[in-house]
């Protein structure tokens, strides 16, 4: 049964999974994959059967634990498990599969996701459905669950997730076992596996991790040097960083664009230039954790929830480090989307557009109308209100429309509307007098400015 009409192979809408258990035995240079899955997975309405997602590996043995008579059939999409007679709702059942193959990304309308193998290593970048390429799972983004993983693999490789590991070795191979207690969306679990240099990287009063490969270490060191200062603008923007770590992975290969996952991002090298040329990727990519991966999509349909949000926070750091203010970027950006096709409805805009960069900077341009209408201290008291009530959770664009009305007024009901159903690009509200000369005040660090960064050294 389909749940999401942006991804209709993906999910069922009969069950949601409480907890995976993955133990995972992988051989790098053969690309070899041994896997054991053990799923609590909870009848969500009275059924019979139930699929999971699995893509590119073939089941070999399920199990479901007081059903001796389950039995199971496999597509190229689906794992489909009966369970011989009607489960009711509310049922927990322990599913065990054991699955093998050679993992392989699949090819999506947004090409190609999952598990893909670099040059000396491997990355997973999931969104939104390549998840199935590595282990059974229920892939819709609102179906969180909490997750245990065991890597057994070759030696003399970081195996990098969202959480540190603890180390062992068993019969001369690594293992590398993940305990992941915070709900997380399938399209946001990873795995980086390569020969990285490993750094701690305080930011603030977050831990953070770094692993890179030691020929950029340079580069790295200089792109980065700004991120516990971003840490803080954001915490003081957004409200307290979501996750307890939060971890940086720069691989040796070029990657078309950054990948978020829960607590962590992933950079190729080509976006780690040693002169701050693509900074605003590293912010965009931070603000996905608390917009996407803390505060998560219910369907896909609101992508712009984590896109636009992770947008203006690239204009929030702009305007904090001394660069143009978020006022100067929406400008900017509404100039460019007005000549443009005006054929994207940012609480709709289908599938095939639902990474369309409309989206990131429409989206961003209805926060900066926002702001403008209500003000510096409401605005970011809606943000910090919205990822403080929604945390570890997931939403919908009518619960951030009902939050900010309630905070900011019923008028702001058919602004909002205007910016997130019509196809028409709305203009920007005035604002305050000569905000287009000086940035907007607040209680933000950094959004006035005297408190911007110093840049000068640059």
């Amino acid at each position: 049964m389909n749940v999401d009409p942006y991804t209709p192979h993906a999910g069922d809408a009969r069950i949601r999974v409480e907890h995976y258990d993955l133990d995972l035995d992988y051989k790098l240079s053969t690309n070899r994959l041994t896997a054991t899955a053990v799923i609590d997975v909870r009848v969500a309405q009275e059924t019979a059967a139930f699929g999971l997602d699995l893509v590119g590996l073939r089941a070999k043995k399920v199990r479901v634990e007081g059903i001796p008579k389950a039995g199971f059939s496999q597509t190229d999409r689906k794992l489909k498990i009966s369970l011989g007679a009607p489960v009711e709702a509310g049922t927990v059942l322990q599913v065990s599969i054991d699955y093998a193959g050679a993992p392989k990304p699949r090819r999506t309308r947004w090409g190609a996701l999952g598990w893909e193998e670099l040059e000396d290593g491997l990355l997973i970048a999931s969104q939104p459905t390549g998840a199935p390429t590595w282990f059974p799972c229920n892939d819709v983004p609102y179906d969180k669950a909490t997750y245990r993983l065991r890597v057994v693999t070759d030696p003399g490789y970081a195996v990098v997730g969202s959480v540190p590991a603890a180390r062992s070795t068993s019969k001369g191979r690594a293992v590398w076992d993940f305990d992941i207690a915070v709900p997380t969306a399938t399209y946001l679990m990873t795995l980086q596996i390569g020969q990285y240099a490993q750094e701690r990287m305080p930011l603030g009063t977050v831990s953070g991790r770094l692993f890179f490969p030691r020929a950029l270490t340079a580069r790295v060191h200089a792109d980065l040097e700004d991120l516990a200062r971003m840490m803080t603008v954001f915490e003081e923007a957004f409200g307290p960083y979501p996750f307890a770590e939060y971890t940086v992975v720069v691989t040796p290969d070029e990657l078309e664009i950054p990948l978020e996952a829960l607590a962590s991002a992933i950079f190729g090298a080509n976006h780690i230039d040693g002169e701050h040329g693509l900074e605003r990727l590293i912010a965009h990519e931070l603000a996905h954790q608390w917009f996407g991966n803390s505060v998560g999509v219910a369907r896909w349909q609101d992508i712009w929830l984590n896109e636009g949000f992770a947008c203006y926070a690239e204009w929030i750091w702009s305007e904090a480090s001394g660069g143009p203010t978020a006022h100067a970027k929406a400008l900017a950006h509404h100039a460019r989307l007005a000549d443009l096709d005006q054929d994207v409805v940012l609480a709709d805009p289908g599938a095939d557009a639902m990474f369309d960069d409309r989206v990131y900077k429409r989206g961003a341009l209805t926060l900066h109308a926002l702001r403008l209408t209500v003000g510096d201290q409401t605005f970011f008291e809606i943000l910090r209100s919205w990822t403080s009530s929604r945390a570890h959770a997931t939403a919908t664009t009518a619960d951030f429309v009902e939050l900010a009305t309630r905070a900011g007024g019923a008028e702001l009901d058919a602004l909002l509307s205007r910016w997130l159903d019509d196809p028409a690009l709305p203009p920007l509200p005035a604002g305050p007098a000569n905000v287009e000369a000086a940035p907007l005040t607040g209680p933000i660090l950094g959004l006035g400015g005297s408190a911007g960064l110093d840049r000068s050294r640059r």
